[in-house]
């Protein structure tokens, strides 16, 4: 083998630290407060990240400690973002919407040693704190301006007592940055262990790979920091000179309409249920949002209406990404190859649905349950597969999850189709689908379908026993006017699927449940209708 004479340069986070410092010094990070609006440029933001960092450790944080947080997106978790990684301890972004005692299992099993916690969520946090076994500092950052509870240490007062300046030490690449856990719908949640090599690349991807995003770019974060890295743009924004607007805890979709009017945002992304929100609060009350220009949604599937909503009544297209908190978390955008945009608006539409083509450095297959790779026609389906530099090989200390590995692929537990274009048609979650007399119903489709119905603000479908066909699907729906009937979703989607999709009967519900990152909590309903008597049995 002949070597090439490049530099043996380490992948770290660090360096974004520096390119925020020294490139864009004067780019702006805005934090909506109690009080108002907190801004300051990259410059200040990291000059406090070394205090704190200093501050970390006076605490006695080491390499390889873990340092969790409990909090929204605001210009002091930022702060920790980078503080925690670049001087070699671990970041762990807690989920402050898991069950308390999924909450519990998460700082104990990551052994987090110091944990910092928004005031505003000091009530929630204060119930489980003596059962966390190894957290030794608790730092309160003031997000309500009520002052620090007693037993914590003040986020502000920390910082004040350091000079400027850290020395910052030499990282090696592979080594740990950041520990998310999912989001737990079965059993307990799953450690996913990042590396700065894969949150650097990861970003770099993000940033160059669908988006893009670049120094001309203000970023609402509204995807939790808390979750899933808030998509990597933390550690995108830096990189490429994006501004970055945090909402803090103040998440109603009014709110956010209003940040992103005053703020003159070019991006925003998130959940259906979240970006539906923004959307009926536009349309409510009007806004200049004439800089918005590029939008994602992820979590779970656009719905064709509100794609069709933002695009007829703000000229703005949204994009649709797949992922998972174990590609750190973006896999795939979607969005139209050059020759597509010469197609049909329903074909181009159509092809926009899809979950897109995953990002530069990520491969993906389909396999059948017999682990056979399914050819890219956009019709057979399999279990969707994935590797890549920031693609999990194995979970946090747990060993159980061993059987989503194989063959150095991660199952992703997704059945999927890919057309001959590379996009990724997301048929269902495996434990999804509803399984009706051999063939197989997918409930994306069917949710898909029903909600394109003006009178629907939501609907979630699930498999209910049959003592014939197995499984039939029973739809869950959320009336936007209270005269929608049975009937009436039944006669609207006739002709827009297969007969034997057509739902055995429909249940109204004031709003579906939801999972701790906004998803439909489906084995709640399961668990609701279990003993459901269809009107076909």
């Amino acid at each position: 083998m002949l070597e090439g004479l490049m530099m043996d340069w380490p992948l770290v986070l660090p360096h974004f630290l520096d390119r925020g410092r020294r490139i864009w010094s004067g780019q702006k990070i805005i934090t909506r407060t109690h009080d108002g609006t907190h801004r300051y440029t990259f410059k200040d933001w990291a000059g406090r990240v070394d205090r704190l960092a200093g501050a970390l450790s006076r605490l006695g944080i080491k390499s390889g400690d873990r340092v969790a947080t409990f909090g929204w997106n605001s210009y002091r978790h930022y702060e920790v973002y980078f503080a925690a990684p670049c001087m070699g301890a671990v970041l762990h972004t807690v989920n402050i919407r898991l069950f308390p005692e999924q909450i519990i299992y998460v700082f104990n099993h990551a052994e987090d040693r110091v944990a910092f916690v928004d005031a505003s969520l000091w009530p929630l946090f204060e119930k489980i704190r003596s059962q966390l076994k190894t957290v030794e500092h608790v730092v309160v950052m003031d997000d309500v301006g009520q002052g620090i509870p007693q037993g914590a240490l003040d986020y502000e007062k920390l910082l004040a007592a350091e000079s400027e300046g850290f020395a910052w030490p030499k990282l090696e690449e592979r080594q740990a940055a950041g520990l998310c856990y999912t989001s737990g719908t079965t059993g307990n949640p799953k450690g996913c262990l990042y590396s700065h090599r894969a949150l650097m690349l990861h970003s770099l991807g993000v940033g160059s790979g669908g988006l893009p995003l670049n120094a001309n770019d203000r970023i609402l974060s509204i995807v939790p920091m808390f979750h899933v890295n808030a998509w990597g743009l933390p550690w995108t924004a830096p990189a490429v000179g994006a501004e970055l607007v945090f909402p803090g805890r103040f998440m109603q979709p009014a709110d956010l309409a209003d940040l992103i009017a005053a703020e003159k945002v070019t991006y925003v992304g998130g959940v259906p249920t979240i970006m539906g929100g923004i959307y009926q609060a536009l349309r409510q009350q009007p806004r200049d949002i004439s800089a918005l220009q590029k939008t994602t949604v992820g979590g779970s599937a656009l719905p064709r209406p509100l794609m069709e909503g933002f695009a007829r009544d703000f000229n703005i297209p949204l994009m649709q990404g797949w992922g998972m908190t174990e590609l750190s978390p973006v896999g795939s955008l979607g969005y139209l190859k050059p020759h597509m945009k010469e197609w049909p608006v329903e074909a181009q539409t159509r092809q926009l649905l899809k979950a897109g083509i995953p990002l530069p450095c990520v491969e993906i297959r389909i396999v059948d349950e017999h682990g056979k790779e399914q050819p890219w026609d956009g019709e057979s389906t399999g279990e969707l597969e994935c590797r890549g530099p920031w693609v999990i090989k194995s979970y946090y200390k747990n060993p159980e999850g061993d059987d989503r590995f194989h063959d150095g692929w991660f199952r992703t537990g997704d059945i999927a189709a890919i057309d001959a274009e590379g996009y990724i048609i997301i048929v269902d979650r495996a434990k999804d689908l509803v399984k009706s007399g051999g063939e197989w119903i997918s409930s994306v489709d069917l949710e898909n379908a029903i909600m394109g119905h003006p009178k629907v603000a939501e609907a979630a479908v699930i498999a209910v026993a049959h003592p014939k066909w197995t499984e039939r699907p029973l739809a869950c729906v959320v009336p936007r006017d209270a005269s929608l009937s049975r009937q009436d979703v039944l006669e609207f989607l006739r002709g827009k699927v297969a007969d034997w999709w057509m739902p055995d009967d429909v249940v109204f519900l004031e709003a579906v449940p939801k999972t701790s990152v906004g998803k439909f909590d489906k084995k709640v309903l399961r668990e609701r209708y279990k003993d459901y008597v269809l009107p076909t049995a």
